[in-house]
């Protein structure tokens, strides 16, 4: 066996390895992160509510928790609903 045909497997196999890497900027990292700011938002929401019916809190910051809360359910059910739509189209592709 040719010691020159290792080293250049090796080499080529450590140069494509970085390829294998999740890339940072990636869709996956952003859907994710979409989805933190949603449970954000829901979580900030629901303490609003609670603490305004538990301390008698700013009834804007309520109002303000809520109109925010229902523009993250309204942006998601958005999303769903052309996720599906595209689903959809993807089955009556003919093969």
């Amino acid at each position: 066996m040719d010691i020159r045909a290792t080293q250049f497997a090796a080499q080529g196999y450590a140069a494509a390895k970085p390829a294998t890497k999740p890339d940072p900027n990636s869709a996956g990292n952003a859907v994710m992160g979409a989805v933190d700011s949603f449970a954000k938002t829901m979580e900030q929401g629901e303490r609003a509510a609670q603490a305004s019916l538990t301390n008698g809190a700013d009834p804007q910051a309520l109002v303000q928790a809520l109109a925010q809360t229902e523009l993250a359910v309204e942006t998601a059910v958005t999303i769903r609903n052309k996720v599906v739509e595209a689903y959809q189209e993807i089955l009556r592709m003919p093969v």
